[in-house]
């Protein structure tokens, strides 16, 4: 099975219709014209936090790895323990390259023995597909299936998104903390996974690509209030939770992004491990950290350069923004192992204005 060529064309979400009725700003995001915000930032990242909101995650990949030699071949594809899991339940994981690096971070379920349900990044549907139908080599009784197309997605998030599930599918019990179902619902396959990408209690929710529409209107007619990728990432960033392609990227680690907690050096050999095992014996040059205004300043954005106290530069910021919860600008950056103590004073320049920050401990908000 060969992975679909790469294009230039940009994607279109199943649900863009509503979103343009809806009001959305729509923008380019990784490839696909996705809806960035409905009223405001501040506004729907609130909603998330005391209410309930939605998000449209059609872009987002959908694949299922399934036969006898699954668990063996994701095992030693990702860094997290696949044995781990049992039927029902999911695990965060990432998938490297042979030097280490972040190809992608994911999402893999198990909904029963040899068959798993992973949820991957947009822009990188076509590049994973590649890399894990590669990666199969001699493994026995082991296939892929690219089902990204067939599917839209929402996550409703939010301390009132529990009760929103309870008021459309009243006879289903939503899922465990990183849990899956799979369900019928009045003639359609539908999947609801607990995972969530804000902090906030919330679930997935993935059905066919042309019923979308219909959901979502369902999903904002219940309580949920509609929100863009501008939400998302603030909601996200407040939880250090890394963006790939921002935080993430092939030439950084996961031991290097903070993420040791998801990685099974214990298991066997994986791809990638080898330098896992030598960051591990010899110690970090560098590491992602977590760095906050102390004082009022302009929002800080990615690649705006990290100053020590003495104004050399030290590295730049992956992410940034103005926190909406906090009121004060927050970000993350890998920093030489010298300048991330909590703690540390630094400066970030925003052309060419320098203002006052510190590293501090993860995350920036506690839901």
């Amino acid at each position: 099975m060969l992975a679909a060529p790469m294009t230039k064309e940009m994607q279109r979400t199943p649900i863009e219709a509503i979103h343009l009725e809806l009001g959305a700003k729509m923008v380019e995001f990784g490839g696909w014209y996705m809806p960035v915000q409905y009223s405001s930032i501040m506004d729907e990242h609130g909603a998330v936090r005391t209410k309930c909101g939605v998000f449209d995650i059609s872009h987002m990949g959908q694949m299922i790895v399934s036969g006898e030699g699954a668990e063996a071949y994701l095992n030693r594809l990702l860094t997290n323990d696949v044995t781990k899991l049992v039927d029902g339940v999911g695990q965060y994981t990432l998938m490297l390259n042979e030097g280490g690096g972040v190809i992608d971070d994911l999402i893999l379920y198990r909904e029963v023995a040899g068959k798993y349900f992973l949820v991957v990044n947009a822009s990188m549907i076509d590049a994973d597909f590649a890399w894990m139908f590669e990666q199969i080599g001699n493994s026995a009784d082991v296939q892929i299936t690219n089902e990204s197309s067939q599917w839209a997605g929402m996550a409703v998030q939010g301390p009132e998104s529990a009760a929103v599930f309870a008021g459309i599918f009243p006879d289903v019990d939503l899922p465990q903390k990183n849990g899956i179902l799979r369900f019928s619902h009045g003639g359609q396959e539908l999947v609801v996974c607990r995972t969530g990408y804000t902090g906030e209690d919330g679930w997935e929710f993935f059905c066919s690509s042309d019923a979308g529409g219909e959901w979502l209107m369902k999903f904002v007619g219940s309580g949920a209030k509609p929100c863009g990728l501008g939400a998302r990432d603030s909601l996200r960033l407040e939880m250090c939770y890394p963006l790939n392609g921002n935080d993430l990227s092939p030439e950084r680690t996961p031991l290097e992004a903070g993420l040791g907690v998801f990685v099974s050096l214990e298991k066997g050999p994986f791809v990638g491990c080898e330098k896992l095992v030598t960051q591990k014996k010899l110690g970090l040059e560098q590491r992602l950290v977590a760095i906050a205004y102390t004082e009022k300043g302009a929002p800080p954005r990615s690649h705006y350069a990290v100053e020590n106290a003495s104004g050399e530069v030290i590295g730049e910021l992956s992410s940034g923004i103005m926190s909406p919860s906090l009121m004060q600008g927050i970000a993350l950056a890998y920093l030489p192992i010298a300048y991330t103590k909590l703690g540390t004073e630094l400066f970030i320049d925003v052309r060419g204005r320098k203002f006052p920050a510190k590293v501090v401990k993860k995350p920036f908000y506690k839901a």
